[in-house]
């Protein structure tokens, strides 16, 4: 009697043991967070690429929308007349005009001490016209044109007659001026005035590379 006691016992022992785990599992399983979705966050937009600007002052070649009426059209074989025209067009508020030579000037053909060089070759015959590489230039709407160049043996580069010679400089004032390192500029602009056969010509000036903001602005206001 008392072993069947016993044994009965044990057997409700084992069944509330078995019971209390299910519901321990049970449990667990309800209260446990289930785990969160993965999420792939948009890729983030690449940012527009940014335009470049044009050139401030940079004349259109073949349109008179958007421009000035004021121009500084220059050669510059080495740069020293670029930085000048440059400060030119920022104090008068103009746009700006690069004459290139279709075929540019090497250290060798600037060479005056050779006289055989490219420059001293062209600056010999008066009739030499050195081909134009930038783009044909429209002056319509044009006032006032800054004419720059560099002084090359005593006179304007004979690139310079090649523009004068294709452009229309009907109505414009013309303003010469030149950059040398202590040459004047000489007969430079009645040679190009006589050679463009239009436009009203001022007497021009000569400048150093070096030549101040201040100082050109003075002479800019004094042609006024």
């Amino acid at each position: 009697m008392k072993k069947t006691i016993c044994v009965m016992l044990a057997v409700l022992m084992l069944c509330a043991l078995a019971a209390c785990g299910a519901g321990a599992q049970r449990e667990t399983a309800e209260t446990q967070a289930p785990a969160a979705p993965a999420v792939s966050s948009p890729a983030p937009e690449a940012p527009a690429p940014s335009e470049a600007p044009e050139p401030a002052g940079q004349a259109p070649a073949d349109s008179a929308e958007g421009r000035r009426d004021v121009l500084v059209a220059y050669f510059s074989a080495t740069g020293t007349t670029k930085g000048v025209a440059e400060k030119i067009a920022a104090i008068a508020d103009a746009d700006l005009y690069e004459i290139t030579a279709a075929e540019p000037y090497s250290a060798d053909d600037l060479n005056y001490n050779d006289r055989n060089s490219r420059s001293t070759k062209e600056q010999n015959d008066k009739s030499a016209r050195p081909e134009i590489g930038s783009e044909p230039l429209d002056l319509s709407g044009y006032t006032t044109v800054y004419l720059g160049f560099p002084i090359w043996w005593g006179e304007e580069p004979r690139i310079m007659d090649s523009f004068v010679e294709s452009c229309s400089f009907d109505g414009v004032t013309v303003i010469p001026f030149c950059t040398s390192g202590s040459s004047g500029i000489g007969r430079s602009g009645p040679n190009m005035e006589a050679l463009a056969g239009s436009g009203t010509w001022l007497d021009g000036k000569r400048f150093s590379g070096s030549v101040s903001e201040a100082d050109l602005r003075s002479w800019i206001e004094g042609l006024k």
